[in-house]
């Protein structure tokens, strides 16, 4: 079940445009920010527009799981900060996945398997 779930996260992950919601680091050197609009669609989807095209989304709605805090701490050792945490993208179980929003603009996401977390790549 996690093994599917964690796939289906993944290829949720590919059809996001590359960079989209992070200004790329031209952008940034130049002082400029694409354009990134989310439009809400039925059902807890959303279209995420920017220059570059777009793509459709299922929003994950975030829930707190008993590793959060470990998480956020490994994230936090790795340089990603939040203000939001780390939610529980799987259901409860011996491994469970976790993702976490960097202030940053990147995603941080970790596997815990019997409240042991390590970073996923």
């Amino acid at each position: 079940m996690a093994l599917l779930t964690v796939s289906t996260l993944m290829a949720a992950c590919s059809y996001l445009p590359k960079g989209a919601g992070a200004a790329s680091s031209a952008d940034k050197a130049v002082g400029t920010s694409k354009s990134v609009h989310n439009i809400d669609l039925p059902n807890g989807y959303v279209r995420i527009q920017d220059e570059a095209g777009s793509a459709v989304v299922q929003k994950v709605e975030f829930k707190p799981g008993v590793s959060s805090t470990s998480v956020e701490r490994l994230a936090k050792s790795q340089g990603c900060i939040s203000r939001t945490g780390a939610g529980l993208v799987t259901e409860k179980g011996p491994v469970q996945i976790y993702r976490m929003q960097c202030d940053n603009g990147t995603m941080f996401l970790a596997q815990c398997e019997f409240r042991q977390c390590r970073q996923m790549r």
